[in-house]
């Protein structure tokens, strides 16, 4: 199999900032997922995501990233096969990695190639079903910095500060000086400020008619340049409050002009990670999404799981002022561990997706391709140890409100209850099972199929006139 550049370990930078945290206490896991934010303790005043039709959504999936080739051989690594492997196991969504070294190798120059390699992409994503979100990734800003992907090397600036690699820690290089310098020049140099918002204004102008684009994520991972003593949960909430917040906007702004209608996904700095509350403003537009990533500090460096670190109960704590506050939904950009075959890797599972239920209107687990460490599958296209937990029953699309939506794995059962509000067709989708899956329906509704045969996914659409009660939705093994 191809060399892949996997996420390495951040024990660095992100155990500094655990070490400054003492916000943390333990919580019970619940028993059973609710997916019901707007019902729920930690989500009141949280909206969902919704599709064309005003439809609630769930989105569940993996990001689809190939940072180790570029130019002629970018996207190399992201086949057909990764969309389609995703869609038979039950996931509706992608996270797509785009970079703009690759989009715009010389200033003004945007390669038509590149731009036909994501819609090849986009085209596989369509033909499955898969909604994607364009991420404008970068890591440690971008290729002036070693092997790294993301922003151009012309678009980077470092003041003639120095830079020092750290192999076995690529996260601690975002600390370098030279690449803190980078990231001030490009929010504050005019000149980059209109090249990046003409880098987006080119790649939606493209992409904004194609069926399976669902948004854009506006930069991965931003981070900045620290102050003389300052700690880093004080940087983060400063950079996000006064860089970001404008460069997200003048983002927005630029899109606008040529796609009014997706949604746009704005990330707090990884600090947020560790629970440190946004600093993020409001970006003006009727379309934001909240997308902050879901990693432990211990978990990255590889450690197993603590269940009474407490770090979990305050993430989730932390993550949701932005989006009451701002009133916009949430959808976790990136989530998952190094190595999901420790011994409490199951109890993670199990406490993260309960977690992330009561908030969150989906997530993209990192990452879709097929061997170790972080991928989802094996060489042989089984699921890794503990990951097969991420595929289990949703409503994907609810035509009206949410009542209840929750799962409880030890029974494996699934339920669904909503109040119609319009004519529409409510979807829900089933993971293949050993036993296939059953469905009963209450209220006034029809379903197009009451039982699924075992090892299918199952796609269910159900009808039901609007105003006419509750409907509930029932799905169990069998």
């Amino acid at each position: 199999m191809p060399k892949r550049r996997l996420r390495g370990s951040r024990k660095a930078a992100f155990l500094a900032v655990a070490a400054v945290l003492a916000l943390l206490a333990p919580g019970p896991a619940a028993e059973a997922r609710t997916d019901t934010p707007a019902d729920t303790p930690a989500g009141p005043g949280i909206p969902p995501l919704t599709d064309e039709r005003g439809r609630a959504l769930t989105l569940r999936g993996w990001n689809l990233a190939d940072k180790e080739h570029r130019g002629d051989e970018a996207l190399a690594d992201i086949t057909e096969r990764s969309l389609r492997d995703m869609a038979a196991q039950g996931f509706n969504f992608a996270r797509l990695a785009v970079f703009w070294d690759d989009l715009e190798p010389r200033p003004g120059h945007y390669s038509e190639r590149y731009l036909r390699k994501i819609e090849r992409v986009l085209d596989w994503a369509h033909r499955h079903r898969v909604r994607v979100v364009i991420d404008a990734h970068q890591d440690v800003y971008g290729p002036a910095f070693g092997s790294h992907r993301g922003i151009p090397a012309w678009a980077t600036r470092t003041d003639g500060l120095p830079y020092r690699p750290h192999p076995d820690d690529w996260f601690a290089e975002y600390f370098e000086p030279a690449v803190q310098a980078a990231f001030q020049h490009l929010y504050e140099d005019e000149d980059l400020r209109r090249a990046q918002a003409r880098m987006w204004q080119v790649l939606a102008d493209r992409l904004a008619n194609h069926p399976a684009v669902f948004g854009y994520d506006l930069i991965n991972e931003p981070m900045g340049r620290m102050r003389p003593g300052e700690s880093i949960p004080d940087a983060a909430r400063r950079i996000e409050a006064t860089q970001l917040t404008p460069m997200y906007q003048r983002m927005a702004d630029a899109i606008r002009r040529v796609d009014r209608r997706h949604w746009l996904f704005v990330e707090p700095t990884p600090a947020a990670g560790e629970g440190v509350p946004t600093g993020l403003g409001r970006v003006r537009d009727p379309k934001v999404v909240y997308a902050p990533h879901f990693y432990n500090a211990a978990m990255e460096a590889g450690r197993d799981y603590d269940p009474a670190s407490g770090w979990l109960p305050a993430y989730e704590a932390a993550v949701v002022h932005y989006p009451r506050a701002m009133r916009v939904p949430v959808l976790i950009g990136e989530w998952g561990p190094l190595n999901s075959s420790l011994p409490n890797m199951a109890r993670f599972y199990e406490d993260a997706l309960t977690s992330m239920s009561r908030y969150a209107t989906g997530w993209a687990s990192w990452q879709w391709c097929y061997g170790g460490a972080y991928c989802a599958m094996d060489e042989h296209g089984r699921f890794q140890l503990n990951k097969s937990r991420t595929a289990e029953p949703y409503a994907a699309a609810v035509a009206g409100t949410v009542r209840e939506s929750s799962y409880d794995p030890g029974r494996s059962a699934y339920r669904l209850t909503y109040a119609p509000s319009r004519g529409g067709t409510t979807e829900l989708i089933l993971p293949p099972a050993p036993r296939g899956w059953r469905l009963t329906l209450q209220g006034p509704a029809r379903a197009d199929a009451t039982r699924i045969p075992p090892d299918e996914r199952g796609t269910v659409r159900v009808r039901a006139a609007a105003g006419a009660g509750e409907v509930r939705v029932t799905a169990v093994p069998g």
